[in-house]
């Protein structure tokens, strides 16, 4: 949930800019806001301001001033180890003050780390795991190593998983980046360069960016990008362009990211198959699998790996796959698969599932996957340039546009519609253009009109939201497809209002669920009329009878 914003150049005061980085990360949620600004005219000198809450708090606290400096870093905190409080607030220092780290991710190796450093003289601030960083590249700064040597030899110790953004105060004109299994990712602008988390935070100042790969450390000053692995090998600089414009990552007139996304549902799925389902030619058309037509031939069954949101768009693809293509399927959750002792054949293809293509646990997994040399990897991500993307053989962008809400809307149904085109794709490389591919063809070109018509409906679903708004408990049902559209209807409600709420197959609902059923605890049952509709009514009148 953490964010990581950082900027080295010319800029006369870094308050703005930083702050402005700060407030397009701030749907990834979080409960606290820092930053720290170096002095170029003053080295050694620092500027540093930290809150609790919303960065406007933070804002409001820096209104009126004016910080030059060369380069800076700024964080939001969603807290892990340690309270929310100023205190535990990123950036964190080090004995002296000297170095400044921002960190996403988890040291899992942090307490035998602190309890060495204690024992050596230094003294923690707070209660993160995040400090040890700082006070590690202190330690082997006083055993006589440079600060770039002093940093590599600092991470060469950590296990978990980080992105960090480092300022040494006594060389303020530059910043440190390191990644490993959190995204992080270079701006690149006109005499100054940035470091994010996220690329929404880049937009308003550049659309050419640096994807970091895990093990890379680069680093960032006004002029130029050095990035080296921890054996201090350079590495070629690879840009990219981000595709979309900073409007696109705006509200666009609604009154949250949340309700724009679901409005943009429609014009997803239609980017999801633009250009790939071409009806009148009868074809599916999925450019970034061509080179891997006769591999997918010889496929005998598929794993999928996801987690969250596109674990359950990845149970969709597992029906749609299986009555489709008529392959076997089996979907994973990322972070169990990577701790289970799964077999995985040689003739197996493994689908990796993420909007942001950086989710750790899938990463793990896909990789975990390969190493047992399947017939083939894809990756369904939606930013181009990810860390699944590039792992993966090749695969097929959601191009769904950026996702700000932190529950996804817009990617699951992109993802939904992406296996859709997958299953189809499958099918016909089976020989198997029949009556059932055609229909699903015509279908599949209408809808996002149908799903425009859903949203069409504003006005009743505001009312029925007023209507069992003061509920505590909710239940999610369905059948077949719509199982895992109940999991996720069920994820939503306790992503977006703190409310309770349980998803399960229809068909078990008697093997335990329907026990806590009574006046007070509503049951959303998601109830097409397909082949399994009669069984719905017969779960819905059990329901009623509670």
């Amino acid at each position: 949930m953490c964010g990581i914003f950082g900027y080295v150049g010319r800029e006369k005061n870094l308050v703005p800019v930083l702050v402005g980085g700060l407030k397009s990360l701030e749907y990834r949620g979080y409960d606290s806001a820092g930053l720290v600004i170096a002095s170029s005219a003053n080295k050694g000198k620092v500027f540093e301001k930290k809150s609790v809450g919303k960065v406007s708090i933070l804002e409001k606290s820096l209104k009126g001033k004016s910080i030059a400096g060369a380069a800076g870093i700024a964080h939001t905190r969603w807290a892990t180890h340690g309270l929310v409080c100023k205190r535990n607030s990123h950036p964190h220092a080090d004995c002296r003050r000297r170095i400044f780290v921002a960190h996403n991710g988890i040291i899992e190796n942090y307490k035998e780390l602190k309890e060495k450093l204690e024992r050596e003289g230094h003294r923690f601030s707070s209660k993160t795991d995040s400090e040890v960083i700082a006070h590690l590249i202190e330690d082997f700064l006083g055993k006589g190593r440079n600060f770039k040597s002093a940093l590599v030899s600092a991470l060469k110790l950590i296990k978990g998983a980080y992105a960090l953004a480092v300022v040494d105060v006594e060389n303020p004109n530059v910043i440190y980046g390191a990644k490993l299994s959190s995204p992080l990712i270079v701006g690149i602008g006109k005499g100054e360069k940035f470091l994010a988390s996220d690329p929404s935070a880049l937009l308003r100042h550049t659309k050419e960016v640096v994807y970091l790969k895990d093990g890379e450390i680069v680093e960032l000053s006004e002029r130029k990008i050095k990035i080296f692995n921890q054996k201090n090998e350079g590495i070629k600089v690879r840009t990219n362009l981000i595709e979309w414009d900073l409007e696109d990552a705006q509200k666009g007139g609604f009154k949250h990211f949340m309700l724009k996304e679901i409005f943009e549902s429609p014009e997803a799925v239609r980017s999801a198959l633009r250009g790939r389902l071409l009806r009148r030619e009868g074809l599916i058309k999925l450019g970034g699998l061509e080179g891997e037509i006769d591999k997918l031939k010889k496929v005998e069954r598929i794993i999928i790996l996801a987690c969250g949101t596109s674990y359950y768009a990845s149970l969709f693809g597992k029906y749609i796959l299986e009555e489709t293509a008529g392959i076997p399927t089996e979907a994973h959750i990322a972070s169990e698969f990577r701790y289970a002792k799964s077999p995985v054949g040689r003739g197996d293809l493994v689908i990796a599932v993420s909007q942001s293509g950086e989710t750790a646990d899938t990463i793990f997994a896909l990789k975990k996957a390969k190493e047992h040399k399947p017939l083939l990897s894809l990756g369904i991500v939606n930013v181009v340039g990810s860390t699944i993307a590039r792992e993966t053989d090749a695969g097929i962008y959601n191009h769904a546009g950026p996702e700000i809400g932190v529950a996804s809307t817009k990617a699951f149904v992109s993802q939904m519609a992406v296996f859709s085109l997958l299953a189809l794709f499958l099918r016909a490389l089976r020989k198997r253009k029949d009556k059932f591919y055609k229909e699903m063809l015509d279908e599949f070109s209408k809808i996002d009109r149908k799903m425009e018509q859903v949203l069409s409906l504003e006005k009743n679903i505001k009312k029925l939201a007023g209507k069992y708004k003061k509920f505590g408990n909710f239940l999610y049902i369905g059948r077949g497809y719509n199982f895992p559209i109940a999991l996720e209807g069920a994820l939503k409600l306790k992503e977006i209002t703190y409310v309770h709420a349980e998803g399960c197959a229809a068909g078990e609902m008697k093997h335990g669920p329907i026990a806590m059923l009574d006046k007070n605890f509503p049951v959303v049952a998601v109830a097409p009329k397909n082949r399994l509709f009669d069984k719905m009514v017969s779960n819905i009148e059990e329901i009623k009878s509670r």
